[in-house]
């Protein structure tokens, strides 16, 4: 498996919809050196105005499917 650092320079868009958070963005995406554990592992860099945006839009998410369950599973 390809590790890659991820780094999202600017987000032009987020939205949320049909299960999935779709985000068009400009990113540097570099081959990851492979770890010294030997576990692949990406790594994914943003914001924080980015990370809080994002957070906003996984709620939003978890809100709309926890309002789809059965009152009785609650």
């Amino acid at each position: 498996m390809k590790t890659w650092n991820i780094e999202i320079q600017k987000v032009k868009a987020m939205a949320n919809g049909n299960g999935l958070i779709r985000m068009q963005l400009d990113a540097l995406v570099q081959a990851a050196p492979p770890q010294d554990d030997g576990a692949p592992s990406s790594v994914l860099s943003l914001s924080e105005a980015n990370a809080r945006t994002l957070l906003l839009l996984l709620k939003a998410q978890i809100a709309e499917l926890d309002s789809r369950k059965a009152k009785s599973r609650r």
